[in-house]
């Protein structure tokens, strides 16, 4: 099988690289008598339904028996408090400059310590949908939270007899099974926004203090896309898909952050006019040597916002959380969707909600669109270097969304830096400029930046967008240069003209490039220069701010 699971004895101890401390600590915490293992669907969805505030809707789950479920299961709300997002700022990485491994190692003992007074459950699942990139994961969390490991059973490929059949035929990796021990109801006075501590190279995880279930499925994915990464994989937070154009086919991945369009994009049907296989909107990998792509989750975890209570799509809806519920005029209880309880309200959608739905492309890719928010931008630019495109990339320009638990006062109109749209990554940043950089140096995979926000004032709307990914598709796409800068060009589109005469357009156009610039270089001793990138990138940004004085 892909990962391993199981040791010969000779094998467990100190000399084995698979074993650490942490390791042992989280999965030691598997086996306690306070723990009980959940390997259906049907047992966790009615464990979910006895959960502490969940709501069972009166709103059919589709296409129950593939899935697993019970044939008159429901869509199942949970919701949380205060914080309904992300929070970067509880994140913590073994072997990163300035953690101190004994101090986080004595911290997770006394925590699990704690949790040995609860009741949890234990449940594993398959992370990457072909044979050519799978590993098994294991969740252990807070019965008092069976809704959202429900969720996560869901969301992710639940180990079934049929799938680990599959699974253990996929390619083996020299790593051990990843681990995620969560306790949401732990608290300490030094981590008032929760702690989640990760050690990478041994492939497990605690979640404690934090009660959205982003945090579980992201925590799952960290892991995956580091084993990921050692293994030959690119690592992807995007959305990836195929146009069949009869004669040829077109392949591309769209990296951006909640909020930014990706899931947009990547699940457009473009009215029926193209025949698209969708890979996914959040999660894959893409094979450095063979170009070939794979999905890592058969479900969506996408926002609630652009869901109205009436739109037929929610019957794909398995469970939604931050939503409100209300009576209907048949006196059925639906959601309330559209964020009018909170932001960032979020639903696991099936994988039938596309019918056009990949797990694997044996295409090369043959695209990427870096999604931005960047005012200074055209609505499409293309880049024609290899590095510049990577240096986009790790530059890619931004704004926070609500998907996001802000700790402090944080502007959220203003602009950032998110390399690769991935802020989940917990290895070097030079290591994935590096992979970048060499899919781009390939000659075959062309660069794209999508500016999904505004304009000079203009917003760029989906159909935009859209309309402009359709042309570059079909090779009737007719870019211009963009101004003085080398190897950047743009697709020129009415209400979004571009003027390199105007004085102050091109003086906040190099504000944003040197901001770009910047970055990089804070890249070069920030952190003890544990993110540092090549001398190119700002060689690179600093040409095309020459070109613009």
């Amino acid at each position: 099988m892909a990962t391993t699971r199981e040791f010969a004895r000779t094998a467990i101890g100190p000399s084995n690289r698979l074993f650490s401390n942490f390791k042992v600590m989280v999965e030691s915490a598997f086996y306690g008598n306070n723990v009980e293992h959940i390997g259906d669907l049907t047992t966790a969805y009615h464990l979910a339904q006895q959960a502490p505030g969940v709501v069972t809707t009166d709103m059919p789950v589709a296409h129950t028996a593939e899935l697993g479920l019970p044939a008159d299961a429901k869509v199942l709300v949970a919701n949380d408090g205060k914080v309904v997002g992300r929070t970067a700022a509880a994140r913590r990485i073994i072997g990163q400059p300035g953690i101190d491994a004994k101090d986080y190692g004595d911290l997770l003992r006394e925590a699990m310590f704690i949790g040995t007074r609860r009741q949890f459950y234990t449940g594993d699942v398959v992370v990457g949908l072909d044979r050519e990139f799978s590993v098994q994961a294991h969740l252990m969390l807070n019965q008092d939270y069976a809704a959202n490991f429900y969720t996560y059973l869901l969301n992710f490929q639940i180990a079934t007899a049929s799938a680990l059949q599959w699974y253990e035929q996929s390619q083996p990796l020299p790593e051990s099974d990843i681990y995620v021990y969560a306790d949401p109801d732990w608290a300490h006075p030094d981590f008032p926004n929760g702690l989640a501590l990760f050690d990478p190279e041994h492939n497990v995880a605690a979640i404690l203090g934090l009660r959205y279930f982003g945090e579980l499925k992201k925590a799952t994915l960290t892991l995956a896309w580091a084993t990921a990464h050692r293994h030959g994989f690119t690592a992807c937070h995007g959305g990836m898909k195929r146009y069949d154009l009869g004669t040829r086919k077109f392949t591309m991945a769209a990296f951006g952050l909640s909020g930014s369009g990706k899931s947009t994009i990547t699940l457009a049907k473009h009215a029926g006019k193209y025949q698209v296989d969708v890979l996914h909107d959040d999660a894959f990998v893409i094979n450095k040597r063979s170009g070939t792509t794979t999905a890592l989750e058969p479900a969506y975890f996408d926002k609630t916002a652009d869901y109205a209570p009436s739109d037929p799509d929610l019957k794909y809806f398995l469970t939604a959380q931050n939503v409100g519920i209300t009576l209907d005029e048949h006196g059925q209880k639906v959601l309330v969707t559209q964020e009018v309880r909170n932001n960032n309200g979020r639903a696991i959608k099936s994988r039938y909600l596309t019918p056009n739905r990949v797990d694997h492309l044996n295409e090369p890719l043959n695209a990427v669109f870096w999604i931005m928010k960047d005012d200074t931008l055209p609505p499409v630019l293309k880049i024609t270097d290899p590095t510049l495109a990577a240096v986009f990339g790790v530059t890619l320009a931004t704004k926070r969304s609500t998907a996001e638990n802000l700790v402090g006062k944080v502007d959220m109109n203003a602009l950032v830096i998110e390399p690769f749209a991935n802020p989940f990554r917990c290895y070097p940043l030079g290591e994935d400029y590096a992979d970048f950089r060499e899919l781009f140096a390939s000659g075959k995979i062309s660069c794209y930046v999508l500016n999904t926000g505004y304009f000079n004032g203009t917003k760029v709307t989906p159909s935009v967008t859209l309309d402009a990914i359709g042309k570059i598709v079909e090779n009737a796409a007719a870019f211009t240069p963009f101004g003085p800068l080398a190897n950047l060009e743009y697709l020129a589109l009415p209400d979004y003209a571009i003027d390199f005469h105007d004085p102050d357009y091109v003086a906040r156009l190099r504000l944003r490039m040197q901001d770009r610039l910047q970055f990089v270089q804070t890249q070069q001793t920030a952190n003890d220069g544990y993110n540092a990138l090549p001398d190119e990138a700002a060689t690179m940004l600093q040409q095309l701010i020459d070109h613009l004085n």
